[in-house]
């Protein structure tokens, strides 16, 4: 393999972690990766010295990544109801996407909390505090002085601890509360999904007019989610299966019809774990690509219109 051809290898998986958690695209962050190589191939082996090629790659990605984020916007102000970002599934070992999330996975929540930042400040937070890059770093990145870089992490900081406090919920307690959470919506259990739900539980779901989707807007409120979730399931599809699968690095609930996934739901917890303060789902089949076929080794479908919760695929 060509020298310069290896570096960009050996570099790709924290370039596509860097770009795809600016932008939630899949599609998009590899049309950028496309354009990093176009742009490094030929510098990189006209036999120029570059002192730090990792660097350089980087500052490639996330500018071409930020001149991509306008057309971005212009998309998703015609896109129909929430957007949500492209669920990839992080444990998945046979996909290229998946395997370059696993090591620095940006959670579902954290992705939808940081697309209400500026696409600068969003850089600032994801090189500093997922990937570790010191502020001088980054200023040489965005050509930006050390200072202007250090106000922008604070205030991008700020927004994202205020709307989404630091706090892990053990993995085993989310997969319980997913599935307690699916037998209660599929289940019509309106008493149980009452339990289960904050009361400032909001929930989101992207369709993007494609397929059905429980509302056209975030819908805030235990009352409200609660009879909007029971009252759409005489609308699913019967024989459906759920997957239990890693998605974004969180545990989460994929439903396949047949071999081909329908939708993707994960849930964010409250600090304490005992009750869902957010819900994601996204039916949009665009979006569903990267969440792999369905294997059905042992695998049943539940009864007419309720998925089956007892088919675990991790």
């Amino acid at each position: 393999m060509p020298e310069a051809t290896q570096v960009f290898v050996d570099h790709r998986e924290l370039l596509f972690s860097v770009v795809y958690n600016m932008l939630g695209s899949v599609a998009d962050t590899e049309d950028v990766l496309q354009e990093t190589w176009l742009a490094w191939a030929p510098r990189s082996e006209s036999g120029e010295e570059i002192a730090n090629p990792r660097a350089y790659l980087v500052r490639i990605a996330i500018n071409r990544a930020l001149a991509r984020q306008e057309s971005i916007d212009r998309r998703r102000e015609q896109y129909v109801g929430p957007w949500l970002p492209e669920p990839v599934a992080t444990g998945d070992q046979e996909d290229a996407s998946g395997e370059a999330l696993r090591a620095e996975s940006v959670s579902m929540a954290l992705l939808v909390v940081l697309q209400s930042l500026s696409p600068t400040e969003r850089v600032v937070f994801l090189l500093h505090e997922v990937f570790g890059y010191a502020h001088t770093e980054i200023a040489e990145i965005l050509d930006r002085t050390s200072a202007s870089v250090r106000q922008l992490a604070h205030r991008a900081r700020e927004h994202v601890h205020a709307r989404r406090p630091r706090y892990d919920v053990d993995p085993g307690l989310r997969r319980r509360a997913t599935e307690k959470f699916l037998a209660a919506v599929f289940g019509g259990d309106l008493t149980g999904l009452l339990r289960l739900l904050a009361p400032d539980v909001t929930l989101w779901s992207d369709g993007g007019g494609k397929a059905p989707q429980p509302g056209l807007r975030p819908v805030h409120g235990r009352d409200k989610v609660a009879r909007l979730l029971t009252s759409g399931f005489d609308r699913v599809p019967a024989g459906l299966d759920v997957h239990h699968r890693e998605v974004n690095g969180d545990p989460s609930a994929v439903v396949f019809d047949g071999d081909a996934p329908f939708g993707m739901m994960v849930l964010d917890l409250t600090p304490d774990g005992e009750q869902v303060n957010g819900i994601y789902i996204i039916t949009n089949p665009d979006k569903l690509t990267h969440l792999g076929p369905a294997h059905r080794e042992g695998g049943a479908s539940g009864p007419a219109g309720a998925p089956s919760l007892d088919h675990v695929d991790d």
